[in-house]
C-alpha cells in the first residue's frame, strides 16, 4: 500500500532558476528531502497550454528549452527522467469520458524541468505532463484535478507548475529588484486566506477578483496549475506554503502544498 502523498502547486518563475542556487532552490530541494519518496510525477505546467486535454505517453521524454534569449548554458540543461507510459494511460482511463490524446510529441517544459531538477536532481522519477486545455472555463481544471485526486493514494506526486501572481509587463528584467507591487502582495495574501479557510469557488472564479486579480492574472496559464492542486485536497488535508516570495515585483514564487 503505497503512502498518501500530497500535491504541491511550484511557483516556477524564472527558468534561470534552474542554473541558480537561492532561496527558491533551497526550498525546493527541501520539499524533495522531506515528501516520501513518489512512484512517479503527475505535472500539470504552465507552458503545455494548448487547445485539448492530452497526456505524454514517452518511455522517455525530451527535455523541451521552450524559451529564447537566455544564456547557452540554460539550453544545455537536460533533465533525463524516465516517463510512465502505464500511469498517462491510466490518466486517460480516470478522466473518462473526457478524450485525452495520448501525445508523444511533447516532452518535459521548463515549467517541469527547471524545479525538478532541484526538488529530485537525479532525475531517477518516471515523469508525465498533461496538458491544460485552454479552450475550457476554470471550473474544470478543478473538476480535473478532483477526478485525479486518487492518484495521491497510488504513490503519485501531482505537481502543479505556474504562478500565482504572474505579470510579465511589470517584471524587472535585468533591474535592481524591487519591493512587490502592492497589487501583489494584496492578492497573494488574500489568496492564502482563501486557500487557509477552503473557500475555493472565488479562486475558481478568480475573474471576479477585482483589479488586483486582473493585474496578478493578466493570462491564466500560470495560474490554472493551481486548480488542479487544490482540486486534489481533501477535507482533512492541510494546506501549507512551503516557498515564499515575490520575484521582479510582479511574480510570486509561492508554494502551496495540499496534505
Amino acid at each position: 500500500m503505497s503512502e498518501t502523498l500530497p500535491s504541491i502547486f511550484l511557483g516556477h518563475g524564472n527558468p534561470m532558476n534552474a542554473l541558480s542556487h537561492n532561496s527558491y532552490t533551497d526550498a525546493w530541494r527541501r520539499i524533495g528531502e522531506q515528501t516520501p519518496r513518489p512512484t512517479a510525477i503527475l505535472s500539470i505546467s504552465a507552458h503545455w497550454y494548448v487547445p485539448g486535454t492530452a497526456v505524454t505517453v514517452n518511455a522517455a521524454p525530451q527535455t523541451i528549452h521552450d524559451f529564447g534569449g537566455f544564456p547557452r548554458e540554460l539550453y544545455q540543461v537536460q533533465y533525463p527522467a524516465p516517463g510512465d507510459p502505464a500511469l498517462a494511460q491510466r490518466v486517460r482511463n480516470m478522466l473518462a469520458p473526457l478524450q485525452v490524446a495520448p501525445d508523444d510529441s511533447w516532452g518535459l517544459d521548463h515549467g517541469t524541468w527547471s524545479v525538478l531538477c532541484h526538488v529530485y536532481p537525479d532525475a531517477d522519477i518516471p515523469v508525465v505532463q498533461l496538458s491544460i486545455d485552454k479552450t475550457r472555463p476554470a471550473p474544470f481544471h478543478f473538476q480535473v484535478g478532483q477526478k485525479l485526486a486518487p492518484l495521491r493514494d497510488e504513490g503519485v506526486l501531482i505537481v502543479g507548475s505556474g504562478n500565482l501572481v504572474h505579470n510579465l509587463h511589470a517584471y524587472a528584467w535585468g533591474r535592481h529588484m524591487p519591493d512587490p507591487y502592492d497589487w501583489a502582495v494584496r492578492f497573494e495574501a488574500n489568496a492564502r486566506e482563501l486557500l487557509l479557510a477552503g473557500d475555493y469557488q472565488p479562486l475558481i472564479e478568480y475573474e471576479t477578483l477585482g483589479q488586483d486579480g486582473m493585474l496578478s492574472i493578466p493570462t491564466p496559464d500560470h495560474y490554472l496549475p493551481l486548480l488542479y492542486v487544490i482540486g486534489t485536497r481533501r477535507e482533512s488535508d492541510a494546506v501549507t506554503f512551503p516557498v515564499e516570495g515575490v520575484d521582479g515585483g510582479s511574480i510570486s514564487m509561492l508554494a502551496v502544498q495540499v496534505g
